[in-house]
């Protein structure tokens, strides 16, 4: 049995090696199987829907057909500085701060003006709203666990968003592979460094940029 538990720990730290400072390397993987472990327990992905009776895995949104818009556009500017707040405040581990940020969100999607939009903008628009509303408000009222399970859901959304209406910022798009019990999750940044919000201080520089939106 000992020759077992040893042959699993050495591969899991093959797999995550690449996420830890090598200091904190077998420290973390040792937190990482009990935070799993503790996750199928209570909050399993399969059946978190029983929980509120929502898709945190928004399958969906990972299924739009949306052609890439290059346009150097503001009108998305605020709503990406509250889902950068969302970010920020999970990275910070505060689920105070990831709070406001989805309700910095709710508002700004509140003034966004749909006015300029084409007709299949909008009806694109729209869909991506509704669903990036509904995980805002979850982010709003949610303990820090549920608020990343959301996150994860939102990052699609926006991602989306900017996919369809542009942006005239620097957007870094960076993936986790720990995520989302070890399947990986992608998240937006508005800086360089590697700061994750799905682990927050626990893995703080786990992932790798992959991919950088510039609109010019």
């Amino acid at each position: 049995m000992k020759k077992v538990i040893g042959i699993l720990t050495v591969a899991l730290l093959s797999v995550t090696i690449s996420c830890k400072d090598n200091k904190e390397q077998e420290e973390g993987t040792m937190h990482n199987e009990e935070m799993q472990i503790e996750g199928h327990e209570g909050h399993d992905h399969s059946e978190m829907n029983n929980e509120d009776g929502h898709d945190h895995g928004n399958s969906e949104s990972s299924e739009r057909e949306i052609t890439q818009n290059n346009t150097k556009n503001s009108a998305t500017s605020a709503i990406l500085d509250a889902y950068f707040e969302i970010k920020n405040g999970l990275v910070a581990d505060s689920d105070e701060k990831a709070a406001k940020g989805g309700n910095a969100l709710l508002t700004a999607f509140s003034k966004f003006e749909m006015s300029k939009l084409s007709e299949e903008e909008h009806k694109q628009y729209m869909e991506i709203q509704e669903s990036a509303k509904e995980h805002a408000e979850h982010i709003v009222k949610s303990p820090i666990d549920h608020q990343r399970e959301h996150f994860e859901a939102l990052s699609i959304d926006v991602t989306d968003l900017i996919t369809l209406l542009g942006t005239d910022k620097v957007v870094y798009q960076d993936f986790c592979p720990m995520a989302n019990n070890n399947k990986g999750a992608n998240w937006l940044s508005e800086v360089k460094e590697i700061k994750n919000p799905y682990f927050g201080s626990k893995m703080l520089k786990c992932g790798e940029i992959k991919s950088e939106i510039t609109n010019k």
